[in-house]
């Protein structure tokens, strides 16, 4: 029985290095629109939901003097 056969069929199973240099390849291309339009959005969402989940701190409101 040959190497081969013992294959798994489907797709390739990437790591966690392939996985962070990819992410980090699609946030750094300048070339490409979709691909910045599309980090750009996410980055837009992730500031609306820091903003919205920490809206209760009142950072001009008087600190307790402890």
């Amino acid at each position: 029985m040959s190497a081969a056969g013992k294959k798994a069929i489907g797709a390739p199973v990437y790591g966690v290095v392939d996985w962070i240099s990819a992410t980090c390849r699609l946030a750094t291309d300048r070339n490409d629109f979709r691909r910045n339009l599309l980090v750009n959005l996410g980055l837009f969402a992730a500031g609306v939901w820091v903003a919205r989940n920490l809206s209760d701190f009142d950072l001009m409101s008087p600190q307790p003097i402890t």
